[in-house]
C-alpha cells in the first residue's frame, strides 16, 4: 500500500480517468483498509496541472510531510488524488527538482517533454500535436496560419462524443444556462495570440519602459496552447470531481461513518474537490472541511447572484452549505497564472469587446473573470477575511467561507506562473490541520 518514498502512512491513491471513473482495485483496497486501520480523520489531496503520477507523488509527499509532527495524537489517513492533467514542462515549481519542474526559459517552441505530455493526456490526437509543434516552430507570419493554429487548439481539446465532460466546464450560470464557452474558442485566434504576447511581456518586464512595438504573437500562441489545455483540465476537474470523487465520498460514507474526511485541493485540483460536492450522495455530512489552495476557478463560483448580472450564478451556489465545517480558500496575490493569465483566457463568448479595446489588465482583474487563487471567494454573505497570521493564531470559524491571504509565504516563482505552485509549507499543511480541527 505504502510507497516508499511517501513521507506519511497509512497513505492511499485514488486514480480516476478522464470522465470520472475510478480504479477499480484502488477503491475497495481503501474502502477496506481505512475503518481496519482505525482512521479518524481522512486528508484527501488532488494536484492541479501535473506531468504524471511521480509528480502527483512528490508534491502529496511534500505537503504531508509536516502533519505528523503538527498533530502527533491524530490518527489520519491520506489520499493522493490522481487524475489525468497535464504541465506544460517549462514551468518551474518551487522545490521540487528539475527532472520534475525544469529551469528551462519560456520558448514558442514545443518541447519534447510538452509534447509527451499533450499526445499523453489528449490521447488520438498525435496529429494535431505535430501540426501544432510544427507551426511554432515555423512561426509563418501569415495572420491566416494564426488562424488555423487556433483552430488546431480547438481540434486538440474537443470532447469527443459521447463522453460527458462537456457538462463540466462551467463555472457560472445565467438564467440557468451554463457559459462555458471561452472567447479564446470563439474569437479571432490572431488577437487572442496578440493579447496574450502582450500579457506575457507585461509579466516579464513589469517595470519596462512602454513598448511602441507589439510582441510577436506566436509568443502569444505559445499562451493560447497552455491556455486551452488548461481548459479542458477544468473540465475533466469538474467531471471526476462529481462523478467520479463525489461517488467515492458517498461510498466510504457507508463503509466507515465515523471517519472525517478533508479535502483539499490545488489549482484544478481545487475545483474538483468543490465539485465533489455537488456529487455526494443525499445526506451525507462526512466532509468536515475544504481548503483550496491557489484555485484555479471562477471566485463566483459559489454565489447565488453575480454583482455584475443578477441573473446569473455560481455553478456550485450553495454547495458549501454541504461542508459540515468551514470552507477555506487560500489566495495569493504573487499568483500571476490566476492573476493575469486566468483572467484573460476565462472572458466569454459575446464579450469579444475587452479585445477590440486592447489589453487593459486593471479591468480584467477587477471582477469579472477572477480567480478563487487571486483574490479568494467572492459574493458569499458571510465570508469571512483573514490573514495567514490570523489564521494560524485562530481558532478557524466552524462553518461557511474563509478567505486566507496565504501572500507571506505563497510567493516564490517566475512568469508565466509566479507563485501558483508555491503551495508545499508548512504554514499551509498548519491550516487544513486547523480548517479540520484535527489535533
Amino acid at each position: 500500500m505504502a510507497d516508499p518514498a511517501m513521507s506519511v502512512t497509512p497513505y492511499w491513491e485514488l486514480t480516476f480517468d478522464a470522465d470520472g471513473d475510478v480504479s477499480g482495485p484502488e477503491r475497495d483496497r481503501l474502502l477496506a483498509e481505512v475503518p481496519r486501520r482505525g482512521v479518524r480523520d481522512l486528508v484527501v489531496f488532488a494536484h492541479g496541472w501535473n506531468n504524471d503520477r511521480s509528480g502527483a507523488t512528490r508534491l502529496y509527499s511534500s505537503f504531508f510531510a509536516p502533519f505528523p509532527q503538527l498533530a502527533p495524537a491524530a490518527r489520519i489517513g491520506y489520499v493522493g488524488v490522481v487524475w489525468p492533467s497535464m504541465r506544460f514542462s517549462d514551468e518551474p515549481i518551487p522545490d521540487f527538482p528539475r527532472s520534475v519542474a525544469t529551469e528551462t526559459p519560456r520558448r514558442p517552441a514545443l518541447d519534447k517533454d510538452t509534447r509527451h505530455a499533450l499526445l499523453e493526456t489528449f490521447p488520438g490526437r498525435g496529429v494535431v500535436v505535430e501540426q501544432l509543434a510544427r507551426l511554432l516552430e515555423q512561426r509563418p507570419r501569415e495572420e491566416a496560419e494564426l488562424t488555423e493554429f487556433g483552430r488546431l487548439v480547438r481540434l486538440l481539446v474537443e470532447v469527443v462524443p459521447p463522453g460527458p465532460q462537456a457538462l463540466f466546464a462551467a463555472d457560472t450560470l445565467a438564467e440557468g444556462v451554463p457559459q462555458d464557452e471561452p472567447e479564446m474558442f470563439t474569437g479571432s485566434a490572431a488577437a487572442m495570440c496578440e493579447t496574450f504576447a502582450q500579457a506575457l511581456a507585461d509579466l516579464e518586464s513589469p517595470d519596462s519602459p512602454e513598448q511602441f512595438t507589439m510582441p510577436d504573437p506566436w509568443e502569444g500562441a505559445h499562451e493560447l496552447l497552455r491556455q486551452g489545455t488548461y481548459y479542458a483540465m477544468k473540465r475533466r476537474a469538474g467531471t471526476v470531481g462529481e462523478r467520479g470523487l463525489g461517488r467515492f465520498l458517498g461510498q466510504l460514507a457507508d463503509a466507515a461513518p465515523q471517519v472525517r474526511v478533508h479535502l483539499v485541493g490545488h489549482s484544478f485540483g481545487g475545483r474538483l474537490v468543490s465539485f465533489a460536492l455537488r456529487g455526494l450522495p443525499e445526506g451525507v455530512r462526512t466532509v468536515k472541511s475544504v481548503t483550496l489552495l491557489q484555485g484555479a476557478f471562477s471566485h463566483y463560483a459559489f454565489a447565488a447572484r453575480l454583482p455584475h448580472d443578477p441573473r446569473a450564478g455560481g455553478v456550485l451556489q450553495g454547495q458549501n452549505q454541504r461542508v459540515d465545517g468551514p470552507l477555506v480558500c487560500c489566495w495569493s496575490s504573487h499568483d500571476t497564472a490566476l492573476g493575469t493569465l486566468y483572467p484573460l483566457a476565462s472572458r466569454m463568448a459575446g464579450d469579444a469587446q475587452g479585445v477590440a479595446e486592447g489589453f487593459d489588465l486593471g479591468r480584467l482583474l477587477g471582477d469579472k473573470w477572477g480567480a478563487m487563487g487571486h483574490d479568494g471567494v467572492q459574493a458569499v454573505p458571510g465570508t469571512r477575511a483573514l490573514t495567514l497570521a490570523d489564521a494560524l493564531g485562530g481558532p478557524l470559524p466552524g462553518s461557511g467561507c474563509v478567505n486566507v491571504d496565504a501572500s507571506a509565504v505563497v510567493c516564490r516563482g517566475g512568469p508565466p506562473s509566479g507563485a501558483h505552485s508555491d503551495i508545499v509549507h508548512p504554514e499551509l499543511a498548519r491550516v487544513v490541520l486547523a480548517a479540520g480541527r484535527i489535533r
